[in-house]
């Protein structure tokens, strides 16, 4: 199954899961029921978040230029997250 993409006059954007290669230029939409033209949009553009989207971006960009390192990155310790349990102990 393949997601197309259909847009309606009136309601907008929507989706469609059919077999591959059996999307119609037009189909009816699924709330109004009027004709919509398909759109053809990048893949999954649209539905990846933003930190997502900015990783990819980074990543198209290192292909071509990527980053210089010139030393080992200090080793940061992390704390872990107080227990919730921690503030409700009776205190000496």
């Amino acid at each position: 199954m393949a997601t197309y993409e259909y847009r309606c006059p009136d309601c907008g954007r929507f989706d469609m899961h059919l077999p591959i290669g059996t999307a119609a230029a037009a189909y009816e939409c699924p709330a109004c029921h009027r004709p919509s033209r398909r759109v053809f949009s990048s893949p999954y553009l649209s539905r990846v978040s933003s930190v997502v989207a900015a990783g990819l971006t980074r990543e198209e960009q290192s292909r071509e230029a990527p980053e210089v390192v010139t030393s080992v990155p200090p080793k940061r310790r992390r704390q872990p997250p107080p227990h919730p349990a921690l503030p409700r102990l009776p205190r000496p």
